[in-house]
């Protein structure tokens, strides 16, 4: 009878996937006898339920997420930082749910971002809304990160204007308001080349971001890592190590400003 139920799920599967739906979502229907027994046990022993709640997924899900782009970049960097004590930090675009939730536990960070940010009740995280398109201050701090959002400046994604080199805009100013001996911690989505791909993100050739004339004339690379196309952490390569390596993986680049 479970070798059934199990077909007709799977036959079901395929049928949702040609109209375009997730098959995932009746795929966990397989497990539905175990919650059944497991139901049954819970009332046989005198429990009372107040709620019915059938959640199926979570048998097969792990403890946790510990790959991916965010996960070690939030981490590494949030590492360097605290070790490294700077008498200041500004993070630029990057997850407040992450990055700057990690930097927060520890020291006080400035956030600027294009978007609005409700007021935390968090002391340690100062916000400012800033285009850094467009900014005209100058070595104001000795520590800042953009992870995982230069690609998208000049998408129109968040709310930005247009412009075909909001990428390089964005670097320029960002270099600018670090002050000279700062850390500049930028990551962004590495591939076998350089290519846009409309209105989500950019992608980039891990040896590109060398070649922009603020970075190239202005600071020097300390640190490369990077996480590949299966979420794994490479750590302390060289860049010419990661080129050809992946399609869609993260590039995180430390630099220091000369």
């Amino acid at each position: 009878m479970k070798r059934i139920f199990i077909y007709i799920m799977r036959m079901a599967a395929k049928v949702l996937r040609l109209f375009g739906f997730d098959s995932r979502v009746i795929l966990n229907y397989r497990h539905f006898p175990l919650y059944l027994k497991q139901r049954n046990l819970w009332l046989s022993s005198g429990g009372k339920i107040s709620v019915h709640k059938m959640i199926l997924h979570d048998y097969d899900d792990t403890a946790g997420v510990a790959t991916g782009h965010y996960f070690h970049q939030d981490l590494l960097v949030a590492r360097q930082i605290f070790e490294d004590n700077p008498k200041r930090h500004i993070d630029v675009g990057s997850r407040v749910d992450g990055f700057v939730a990690h930097v927060a536990s520890f020291r006080e960070i400035d956030v600027f971002d294009i978007r609005t940010l409700q007021e935390s009740v968090h002391k340690n995280i100062k916000f400012v809304q800033a285009d850094l398109m467009n900014v005209q201050n100058a070595e104001i701090t000795d520590s800042l990160s953009c992870l995982h959002a230069l690609e998208h400046f000049g998408l129109g994604r968040y709310t930005d204007r247009i412009d075909v080199d909001g990428h390089i805009k964005g670097i320029n100013n960002i270099v600018r308001l670090v002050c000279n001996g700062g850390l500049l911690y930028i990551s962004w989505p590495i591939g076998l080349d350089d290519a846009v791909h409309f209105n989500a993100h950019r992608v980039f050739h891990p040896e590109s971001i060398l070649s922009i004339p603020s970075i190239c004339e202005q600071t020097t690379l300390i640190r490369f890592d990077y996480v590949d196309d299966y979420g794994a952490l490479h750590l302390n390569q060289r860049v010419s190590d990661a080129v050809g390596k992946t399609e869609y993986g993260c590039g995180i680049y430390t630099f220091r400003k000369k």
